[in-house]
């Protein structure tokens, strides 16, 4: 699957529209190669591996207190340190970032993750290497 963002529910973007035709073609063209033989050289790629899921800070009766830091807004795939802000609740105090490495948070603020009491997504940048890939057809 490809997924392709962000944009709200129910909006159609020209922008991510294009962004999806041209990764789904880069699939077809390297299925293509692979089918025709191709041999493809060993890479190294930087990925994002999902740490856990952040959820809004809560009362005890379970209500969200506080919001997302208007300097975190838009900011997916930005590095956040420690100490950096994080939440700002309803009477202005912010909530700072405590962790003790650096993280990349995604899906900050997104509505449909709402009801899945999950404010963002806590990532590490990390490299995966793949050997070299050529197809055993002739």
């Amino acid at each position: 699957g490809v997924e392709v963002g962000p944009q709200p529910q129910g909006v159609a973007r020209a922008d991510v529209l294009d962004k999806m035709r041209k990764i789904v073609k880069h699939g077809l063209d390297f299925v293509q190669l692979f089918n025709e033989g191709k041999e493809f050289p060993p890479c190294t790629i930087e990925v994002y591996k999902i740490m856990e899921k952040v959820d809004y800070p809560r009362n005890k009766n379970g209500e969200i207190i506080a919001i997302i830091h208007p300097k975190l807004q838009d900011q997916d795939w930005q590095p956040l340190k420690n100490g950096d802000p994080l939440f700002l609740t309803l009477d202005g105090e912010v909530i700072p970032y405590q962790g003790n490495c650096t993280v990349y948070p995604t899906f900050i603020n997104e509505a449909a993750y709402y009801e899945k009491k999950q404010a963002f997504v806590k990532t590490e940048k990390i490299k995966l290497t793949a050997k070299h890939l050529r197809s055993s057809v002739s």
